[in-house]
């Protein structure tokens, strides 16, 4: 028996006029598609997954991965990925020379520490591949029910879905695959569909079945169903379908209409049938995706040309070392008598000298090797995965809601956080919570909503602040709306008072507030019978499903965008109340006053003509229970206006300023009309729009919008409606943060324009003044080369033209958004136009792409990193946002409601899009002047220890001899100086700074030329004290190892002191590291002395016998830090008096507790501070404080020229 319907059987096809033609299966009139050549060879067996198993139809499996690694490719890519780092691959080939007799140092001294820092890293980069394949494995077990050969359907992996499969889904499902739609638990096949992880629009798609299938609306059905689906091959086009389905010996053609894609959802239908086209990778969201790539922060890149400096300069002194040994080889070994010059080896020969300085070049190669520092990546792994702990539990970003923390997925990024310079943000579930609130509404010339909008609110508190600058007392501010005589909305600031509205409960969709509407006092205004018109335009003109909520007893609604809900709630709210569709017919329940009889009204559906990008209305003809036929009508307000009767003009100037106003306030506006049509005339109308409406052909848009036109004029103005579009919380004031910190944002969008539009007025990007250069493409009339030029000269002239308003443009205040929309795009992105979009979009204060498909976002992202050389960042929540994330320097994830897709391909995940201002101002900025310090800090002591080992081989006749033990070469790096410069990764250390200027190269080589300055100072300061001079009372001498332990004492206590000079801040922490590995190397000195001769070998004792009792240990180790030092202190106490850094104002001003007592100079410095913006919200309220301001003077003006006028009046006379 056949599964029953669940929406009372509608037909729902009927209502879409546009968007769900249902083409005709009669021979002749629609052929199928031509599907010959390369790009449509794919074969589907529908209900025979078995015969695609072998060649040429074996097709891919649906598994899928987004993984880095598998278990063949870890080792050698990762491997690949280490010896990438130049340091890591001179230390290999270092390593390898260790192993051979000409090295000065153990094989194990070389080879350890690489080990180590090659296995801690390839560990983090497993563990980090091993978080994607758990979400991985977790997709891919999710379960569908597939068709068996018994009839029945059973539950079935999603990895193990079959081209071929039928598949049964069910409400609020996501689709396994690629589907062909075969039937649905509607009578005539229609299913809604959510896109959002594919195009990022929330509005749901309408899909219906062919005609041939809709018998399949059962289990049984299928026992026994065949057929071939002949196709395009796999590609990423998320909007085309071509193919044909042969069924019962007929073909019939398919399109985008009839597919269902992969993770797409499936709402407002209880279930649906359909077959596998596409799986696994072959799927068009897969198709979409890019591979994960490896990500390098700039740092780190700079980083290895530091490296390679580096070794130019090993080389050089190598350089410089072997052909010193070859001098003296050749001109002094003779008198060396006892290295034997009567039987001298090969390395001394004097007769081949040449010989003797190439073979001396690899040990010189090797002993200078601790110039570059290979505990350099160690350290800063260990920094990073502690960085990356402390976004993990920063209880700021955590969302209390969902109960989800913010994560750093990667730590190789953190710093890259701080240098972010474009962020490339979604839209839908990024910015916005997919929620509209009815805040105003203009009826009948009549402003109505008192409650005041974000924006309105911002400009109120800021002119109450710039008012208490100017010495005017402002105890508290109450901020509503009034109305002068030309009915135009004003803000002001009252001084004294408290608002004293009443706390209501909120009610979604609906943040309406004015006693004058509710509860029925509507009736007691002047135009009663425009505002009930008002109303019903609400409650009939709308697409949407009512759902009855059985816990409040009232409705709620399935409406196709959030704009629609809003209405509805809005109607409800006023008393009229949305109840019931049926095939023909919606049913409103109306409530004239509080106390007053509900009245079931049905009004009859004639016609709908829905909203679409192009018409920017929508209407929809009813007939009331009188039998008048109404035409009601709601769209933009310049598309409305243009279609008025002479008649309808009457509230056209006051709600002509109402829709400004509301505009200034940041909300979206909509205006509402009404036409009363006679019989004959809409018996005429409908008989040729039922032509055009069946038609088949591609001039059939062209012929319905003809006939849309035809009947929506002569329209009378009722009114315009006010939503405010209802943001993730936070989000304007985080766009004003990031746009004050002198961050570019861009919005990337499968959102139609409009949509796109409005939200960019929600979120500040766009205000009103600002100019908007849209860039769109003319319609070509054809595929051909000819058609192609005309529409890529036609865009290229626009973006000539808009370049040059831009550049001509001189007023400080004027501010440009550059809109563009997908088609566009593909054109703008070609190789020679890309660098012209881009100049212009650098250019603009924002940007806003709409429809525009996942690859055309990661093209996007891809052209901005690379034309602009910055770094950026994108974020997004969806499947389709996942190329952008992955093409961006840093990907963002949203821990959204809708699949996990985004986070997983995400270096760092967040739960809202709030949280990015702590990410980057905070986090980022933390990291990155910690890492940039730490990095220029490591060359410093590397270049100050590595040097002093080529200074004393050149004071030794390049002998290749190293001062040092090799215990103490060992520990430098590992234990001595490596934990005071981790101490720099805690986040108490540093108050914020608000410019970057830790890592470019005038600091970086200042930092090597201090490691040079100190180096020259430790060792011939040492040499000079000790060299010449006894070293204890007894009149001895230093030795070799005496002198290399106080040479390495000094290194060790001039680094650690020239780190504790660079922090800001000390803990206990600090004084540990710093403090304690000073003491350390006293506890090895005394602990590794005590070992026998066998093991501690010369240093045996050494402290307590030898160094200990010498006053001129201590005395050199003082004189010789304090020297070693002296350059940087006198460095940053002039740069602190003469020209500080703001962090040094900021540490300043804390330190003193300046903040603290003068609250108000702190405000205006920090406001002093921020970077001029053209976006956000504050450029948005300072463009509203100079609408008031040019008001109020305008007032002031007239009011003085009014008082002029009375003193020289014959009255005053």
């Amino acid at each position: 028996m056949a599964r029953g319907r669940i929406r009372s059987k509608l037909r729902l096809s009927n209502l879409y006029t546009f968007g769900c033609l249902r083409p005709s299966t009669l021979e002749g009139e629609d052929p199928p598609h031509p599907l010959q050549g390369p790009g449509f060879t794919r074969t589907v067996f529908c209900n025979q997954p078995h015969m695609h198993k072998k060649k040429p139809l074996r097709y891919r499996s649906n598994y899928v991965s987004t993984t880095r690694y598998n278990l063949i490719t870890f080792f050698p890519k990762s491997l690949y990925e280490q010896f990438h780092r130049a340091a890591n691959l001179y230390f290999l080939v270092a390593a390898i020379l260790s192993v051979f007799p000409l090295s000065p140092f153990n094989k194990w001294s070389m080879i350890a520490p690489l080990v180590f820092v090659v296995g801690l890293s390839m560990m983090k980069e497993a563990l980090e591949d091993w978080r994607r394949f758990i979400q991985d494995v977790k997709i891919n077990a999710r379960k569908t029910c597939v068709h068996k050969t018994d009839g029945g359907f059973r539950s079935r992996k999603w990895k193990k879905v079959r081209v071929g499969d039928v598949v049964k889904v069910e409400k609020d499902e996501f689709f396994p695959a690629d589907l062909l739609l075969l039937s649905s638990s509607y009578e005539d096949g229609i299913c809604y569909v959510e896109t959002m992880n594919l195009d990022g629009e929330t509005n749901l798609k309408v899909k219906r079945s062919l005609e041939v299938t809709l018998p399949l609306d059962d289990d049984e059905s299928f026992k026994n169903f065949m057929g071939t689906i002949r196709c395009e091959d796999p590609n990423p086009s998320l909007y085309t379908f071509v193919g044909n389905l042969e069924y019962q010996r007929q073909t019939f053609p398919l399109d985008p209409s009839q597919v269902l894609l992969r993770d797409s959802k499936l709402r407002n239908t209880a279930y649906v049938y359909g077959v596998v086209v596409f799986t696994g990778h072959d799927t068009k969201v897969m198709q979409n995706s890019t591979k994960s790539p490896s990500k390098r922060s700039r740092i780190e890149r700079t980083m290895d040309y530091i490296i390679y400096t580096l070794l130019v300069l090993l080389i050089l002194i190598s350089c410089i070392s072997s052909s010193g040994f070859a001098w003296e080889t050749e001109f002094h070994m003779p008198k060396m008598w006892y290295l034997r010059p009567d039987a001298p080896e090969d390395l001394t020969n004097p007769i081949s000298p040449v010989y003797a300085g190439v073979v001396h070049l690899i040990t010189a190669l090797l002993l200078y090797g601790y110039l570059i520092p290979i505990s350099l990546y160690v350290s800063i792994e260990v920094v990073k995965v502690w960085q990356a702990s402390f976004i993990n539990q920063d209880l700021r970003m955590y969302d209390d809601e969902g109960g989800v923390p913010a994560q750093a997925r990667t730590s190789n990024l953190n710093e890259e956080l701080g240098q972010v310079h474009t962020i490339l943000s979604d839209k839908t579930g990024t910015l916005t919570c997919n929620q509209m609130d009815f805040l105003k509404c203009s009826i009948a010339g009549a402003s109505y909503g008192v409650r005041s909008s974000e924006v309105e609110l911002a400009a109120a508190k800021q002119m109450a602040v710039d008012r208490e600058e100017h010495g005017e007392m402002v105890t508290s501010t109450r901020v509503y709306g009034t109305c002068d005589s030309s009915g135009t909305r004003e803000i002001e600031v009252e001084s004294g008072g408290d608002n004293d509205d009443n706390p209501r409960v909120p009610i979604k969709g609906f943040g309406f507030e004015d006693n004058r509407l509710m509860n029925g006092n509507w009736l007691r205004e002047s135009q009663p019978n425009d505002i009930l018109q008002f109303f019903r335009i609400l409650a009939i003109c709308h697409t949407a499903i009512p759902e009855l909520d059985e816990e409040s007893g009232k409705y709620t609604y399935e409406a196709e965008s959030p704009d629609e809900a809003s209405f509805l709630a809005a109607a409800r709210e006023f008393g009229f109340e949305f109840c019931k569709r049926t095939q023909s017919s919606v049913f409103v329940r109306e409530r004239f006053s509080s106390s007053g009889q509900i009245i079931k009204r049905e009004y009859k559906v004639l016609n709908l003509l829905e909203f679409t990008s192009k018409r920017k209305r929508m209407s929809v003809i009813v007939r009331d229970e009188e039998g008048q036929i109404l035409l009601l009508c709601k769209g933009a307000d310049s598309i409305i206006f243009d279609r008025l009767a002479k008649n309808g003009k009457t509230y056209l100037g006051s709600t002509t300023r109402h829709l400004t106003e509301y505009g200034e306030a940041g909300l979206r506006t909509l205006a509402l009309a009404y036409r009363k049509l006679d019989e004959e005339e809409y018996t005429a109308w409908n008989s040729e729009f039922l032509k055009a409406k069946t038609s088949i052909g591609s001039d059939r848009d062209e012929m319905l919008e003809k006939g849309s036109d035809m009947i929506e004029k002569e329209l009378i103005l009722v009114g315009a409606t006010a939503v405010e579009d209802k943001l993730q919380k936070g989000v304007p004031q985080c766009i004003d943060k990031l746009a004050q910190a002198g961050l570019k944002l861009w919005v990337l969008t499968g959102d139609k324009m409009e949509t796109a539009i409005n939200i960019g007025f929600a979120c500040s990007l766009l205000r009103q003044g600002m100019r908007q250069i849209c860039i769109t493409s003319i319609n070509s009339g054809g595929g051909s080369q000819d058609s192609k030029r005309a529409v890529k000269e036609n865009i290229l002239n626009q973006l000539t033209k808009a370049v040059q308003m831009v550049k001509l443009e001189t007023d400080p205040h004027a501010a440009f958004a550059l809109i563009i929309d997908g088609k566009t795009l593909t054109y703008a992105l070609e190789d020679d136009m890309k660098y012209q979009f881009l100049a212009l979009a650098v250019d603009c204060a924002s940007v806003i792409c709409c429809r525009v498909s996942p690859k055309q976002k990661a093209l996007v992202t891809r052209l901005v990193k690379e034309g602009t050389g910055r770094t950026t960042l994108a974020i997004g929540d969806g499947a389709n946002d996942v190329g952008m994330i992955q093409e961006a320097d840093i990907g963002v994830g949203i821990s959204g409601v809708e699949g996990m897709q985004a986070v997983m391909a995400s270096d760092f995940s967040i739960a809202q899009f709030r949280f990015l201002e702590r990410l980057l101002v905070v986090h980022g900025h933390w990291c990155y002047k910690r890492i940039a310090q730490m990095i220029c800090y490591f060359f410093y002591k590397n270049i100050a220890f590595g040097l002093t080992l080529f200074y004393f081989e050149a004071f030794t006749g390049f002998s290749g001899q190293s001062v040092y033990n090799d215990y103490y070469l060992l520990l430098f790096n590992v234990v001595l100086t490596s934990l005071p410069v981790i101490a720099l990764g805690f986040p108490a250390l540093y108050q914020q700074g608000t410019k970057n200027l830790f890592f470019d190269w005038s600091r970086i080589l200042g930092w090597m030329c201090n490691g040079v300055y100190s180096s020259l100072v430790i060792f011939f300061l040492n040499i000079g004290i000790i060299y010449s001079q006894a070293f204890r009372e007894g009149g001895q001498t230093a030795d070799m190892d005496a002198v290399g332990t106080t040479m390495f004492t000094c290194i060790i206590w001039a680094v650690n002191v020239q780190i504790a000079l660079t922090m800001s801040h000390f803990t206990w922490i600090q004084h540990v590291f710093i403090w304690g590995s000073i003491g350390l190397w006293y506890l090895f000195l005394a602990l590794f002395g005590m070992m026998r001769p066998s093991l501690s070998g010369n240093i045996y004792s050494i402290l307590d016998e030898i160094l200990g009792p010498a006053p001129i240990y201590w005395m050199a180790t003082l004189l010789v830090t304090v020297a070693a030092v002296l350059p940087y202190v006198t460095h940053i106490a002039f740069q602190r008096f003469l020209n500080p850094l703001d962090h040094h104002i900021i540490q300043e001003i804390k330190y003193y507790k300046r903040d603290v007592e003068d609250a108000r100079m702190w405000t205006r410095e920090g406001s002093k501070a921020r970077e001029k913006t053209k976006i956000g919200f504050t450029a948005r309220v300072d463009a509203k404080i100079r609408h008031l301001r040019s008001k109020l003077n305008k007032k002031q003006s007239n009011l003085s020229h009014f008082s002029a006028q009375d003193a020289m009046s014959p009255r005053s006379l």
